[in-house]
């Protein structure tokens, strides 16, 4: 019996030693179908050349600039008003008190006298020379001077508007604003009676920005001219260029007061935002970028024994081959990586969990 008993014993030490030895060969890919039973599922990804950002995450709205309220230059009956949404283009009416419209002209002066024969030179002549001719009824050269031409424009204008035709433009009878305007809300009902300085509209140009707040720690990243990616509800992403930074504030937030930063971003392709006129975003501020160079998915990574970093590379349906690899950024999911024998078009393992 002792002798049987130590027969057993050898004979187990042998299973085990061959079992450690299929499990050597399996390891070096020589059982690709025993190693697909042995390990996780795993896919592929390619390395692949590409420009990687690091970013800061602020939170952000999209909406129209240069929002403000117009006010009434005259006293009156508020006998028309627009619909919240539309546009007003050079020449159109805004709204109109006591059945007079109130029209929109370019200009950056807002106005604040009565245009007649007689006055001073000044910038709101000028801008209302410039308006008149691109309307077509001025035809001289505009400048700063008002005169009988000026005078004759404005009849020709007041005519083709069906009011009366003085020559004069008094003080409340239009608005000037750099450019064509956008009805935010309207302000004022239909039969107020207002005064001069009652609010009627809020009013705000056609284009499309995006306001951010960064916290204060991070307002290194803010630069005017500087590139930011902004993530649409939609979840389509574009791109954007920092037009303004503002001074640092202090605001109410769930967590209590804190202080950010105001970042105004203009929209490359502002046709990306769609019908979008109010929604909330998030914007990307990179803080280290990398171009063209070899990246791999984060999870493609795997630690080497001792120390450091590799990757495996699929060389053929049954093989794979470790890389030692250092990594670079991270950033998107996607890690910069440089290697000896590593090339854009080799596939990398991602386990899949």
């Amino acid at each position: 019996m002792p002798q049987r008993r130590g027969r057993a014993w050898v004979w187990s030490i042998v299973v085990v030693v061959v079992a450690a030895a299929s499990v050597v060969v399996v390891r070096s890919g020589g059982g690709a179908a025993q190693e697909a039973e042995h390990k996780r599922v795993s896919s592929t990804a390619l390395v692949e050349r590409r420009t990687l950002r690091e970013t800061v995450t602020a939170p952000g709205s999209l909406g129209y600039s240069g929002a403000g309220e117009l006010s009434a230059g005259r006293a009156g009956i508020i006998t028309r008003l627009p619909r919240a949404g539309s546009q007003v283009k050079l020449g159109g009416a805004l709204y109109s008190i006591d059945n007079r419209p109130v029209q929109l002209l370019r200009g950056h002066t807002p106005m604040w006298r009565t245009l007649t024969s007689g006055m001073s030179d000044g910038p709101d002549v000028r801008q209302l020379e410039q308006s008149l001719a691109t309307l077509g009824y001025f035809t001289g050269a505009p400048d700063a001077h008002f005169n009988w031409t000026t005078n004759a424009a404005i009849r020709r204008w007041q005519d083709a508007c069906k009011v009366k035709e003085t020559g004069t433009i008094r003080l409340g009878q239009i608005v000037f604003a750099p450019g064509d305007v956008r009805v935010a809300q309207t302000v004022a009902h239909l039969g107020d009676r207002v005064a001069a300085g009652t609010a009627v509209l809020k009013l705000s140009s056609l284009r499309k920005v995006v306001s951010a707040q960064l916290k204060s720690a991070n307002q290194a990243v803010a630069k005017v001219g500087g590139d930011v990616t902004v993530d649409l509800p939609s979840g389509k992403t574009t791109t954007g260029t920092i037009s303004r930074v503002g001074v640092p504030e202090q605001v109410d937030q769930n967590s209590g007061k804190t202080v950010v930063v105001p970042v105004t971003i203009t929209l490359d392709h502002p046709s990306d935002a769609g019908s979008l006129q109010e929604a909330s975003v998030l914007v990307d501020f990179p803080t280290a970028s990398r171009k063209n160079v070899l990246t791999v998915p984060v999870s493609a990574l795997i630690a080497l024994p001792g120390s450091g970093y590799g990757v495996e590379v699929v060389r053929d349906a049954a093989t794979t081959e470790t890389i030692k690899v250092e990594p670079g950024l991270f950033a998107g999911g996607f890690v910069e990586v440089t290697g000896d024998r590593l090339a854009a078009g080799q596939k990398v393992v991602v386990p899949t969990l």
